[in-house]
């Protein structure tokens, strides 16, 4: 019997010092439980992603001598550590395998993932040999991230007479990306012949969230045990040759994990970056409802203050759920009319205006006050402010900039309008009663910038909307092909035109948490300057 553990952490990126005694401690805790070898994370030592760090020479060395003080530690434990190495002008997507102090082997990765979210052949060179150890009468391999994401890296593992097969990751979390893993690394096992001991990062790194969720599945393709998802484990295995071990059932709800990774971070974001309280615009609508109950709950309620800011066109309704929503949450809040500032507004602008009719332009002017009161809120009292806006609004520019896009983080800014409302449903479950009462939920969604205003005045009916926009933001699907499926060509062709067009917008958003397969950012680069048309 051999006694595996995984040691998912939640580095920060940058911090070479404290992951590194992050590290040496749960190698402590490993050894005290008599763990034989402990894996950790990709980069699990400078974090992931370091993007333009890995520029910095002095990083580099950094990372390296640290590793030093990691390996120094290991005194009777085999330790595997995801590092960045360097051999001349070469730079590696590493993991060191240490026994007993002593530098065994370093493992470069094999296959650099340059989609979606990953950059990797922008910085490092791939490696070209597998690597195969002896750990008393086991024999196993290592391999990173996507390496076993490649049937030609696992092809050269068919052979090789495998107890079990190691990848220390850090891949990103979507939706339905823990299902997606799961057959990758079924399918590993039956390559490699062997079972998979895989261990993923965890925590929030700008807008990407690793969820962890390692796990172990067997040569047969299941998953007989798993860690936690969504925090830090140790997790330890005992692993014996040609014991059968029963599988396990994950069942997982998509609003369940949109919240969770929601959660963690808007919670890392705001604590790796030195933040201690947030501010948030509240206007009784269902998105800054969901906004303020998950931070009050990823945050605690006294690191949330509330904004409320009305104005004549905001109903006795909205401002009464505004107020709720506050109390029910325990929540802080100011409220600050903003009719005597948008009257200034128009009597300045009156004579360069004059003989024009009233349009967008006096109700952005709206938007464009509150957020200069968030702004104003953040500089003075140093709150970070959280952008409300959604995924469905911000792909069709639905939104004002410099205004309702104001912010420092967007935490549902890949989030669609409906899957808005579970999220909603979720908190008031997690907190166990209605703090975001049954009106927000039932009232039709409206910015309120004018009489009667209602957000399908300008949009499609959501329910026609966000399958639409999946459809071509996320599945790349043409307007030929969008149409096929039963869709209005009009209703399309009309949808498509709103995403592409408003791409100068979305580039002056704030950054937000990804949650789906493909968020604006990284994920998707088009250009604004662009008259291509589906």
């Amino acid at each position: 019997m051999i006694r595996v553990a995984l040691a998912q952490i939640n580095p920060v990126v940058g911090d070479i010092k404290s992951n590194a005694f992050k590290i040496i401690d749960f190698i402590e805790r490993a050894r005290k439980r008599g763990v034989d070898i402990l894996a950790f994370p990709e980069s699990s030592l400078p974090g992931y992603p370091p993007e333009d760090l890995l520029y910095k020479p002095y990083f580099i060395a950094e990372n390296k001598r640290f590793l030093e003080i990691i390996r120094k530690k290991c005194e009777g434990i085999s330790v595997l550590i995801g590092f960045v190495d360097k051999d001349k002008n070469r730079i590696y997507n590493a993991c060191a395998f240490i026994q007993n102090k002593i530098i065994k082997n370093i493992y470069h990765k094999i296959s650099l993932p340059n989609y979606g979210v990953f950059d990797e052949r922008r910085y490092f060179t791939p490696g070209d040999s597998l690597s195969i150890f002896e750990l008393g009468q086991y024999r196993f391999a290592l391999t990173i991230c996507e390496d076993i994401w490649e049937k030609g890296v696992l092809s050269g593992l068919r052979d090789k007479k495998l107890d079990f097969l190691i990848n220390i990751s850090a891949s990103p979390f979507h939706l339905d990306k823990i299902s997606l893993r799961r057959k990758v690394l079924a399918n590993a096992g039956a390559q490699a012949k062997c079972f998979v001991f895989y261990c993923n990062l965890v925590g929030g790194q700008d807008e990407l969230v690793f969820d962890g969720t390692s796990k172990i599945v067997s040569n047969k393709g299941h998953v007989v045990a798993s860690a936690r998802r969504f925090e830090e484990d140790l997790f330890v295995f005992d692993f014996e040759k040609n014991k059968k071990y029963p599988s396990k059932k994950i069942i997982i709800k998509s609003q369940e994990e949109a919240f969770s990774a929601l959660k963690l971070g808007l919670y890392d974001y705001v604590n790796k970056n030195k933040f201690t309280k947030v501010v948030v615009g509240v206007s009784g609508g269902i998105d800054s409802a969901v906004v303020l109950g998950l931070s009050s709950i990823a945050l605690g309620k006294d690191n949330v203050f509330g904004l409320i800011m009305p104005s004549k066109f905001s109903s006795p309704q909205t401002f009464h759920d505004a107020v709720r929503v506050c109390d029910n949450l325990g929540v802080k809040y100011k409220v600050i009319n903003i009719d005597r500032i948008y009257r200034a507004y128009l009597k300045e602008l009156k004579k360069s205006f004059e003989a024009l009719t009233s349009d967008v332009t006096q109700e952005n002017i709206q938007a464009r006050i509150r957020g200069n009161i968030l702004m104003a809120f953040s500089n003075k009292f140093g709150y970070l402010v959280l952008n409300t806006g959604n995924k469905s609004e911000v792909s069709c520019g639905y939104c004002t900039l410099y205004g309702d896009m104001v912010g420092g983080f967007g935490v549902l800014k890949d989030v669609p309008k409906l899957l808005v409302y579970k999220i909603a449903d979720h908190v008031n479950k997690v907190l166990k009663f209605k703090a975001i009462p049954s009106s927000i939920f039932n009232r039709p969604p409206t910015a309120e910038l004018k009489p009667g205003q209602k957000d399908s005045d300008t949009l499609p009916v959501y329910e026609q909307l966000d399958p639409i926009l999946k459809l071509y933001i996320e599945d790349n699907l043409s307007l030929e092909k969008i149409t096929k499926l039963g869709y209005k060509k009009e209703l399309v062709a009309r949808i498509i035109s709103m995403v592409d067009s408003n791409e100068y917008k979305r580039r002056q958003s704030p950054i937000g948490i990804k949650i789906t397969p493909r968020a604006f950012g990284k994920d998707r680069r088009m250009p604004i300057t662009n008259r291509f048309r589906h």
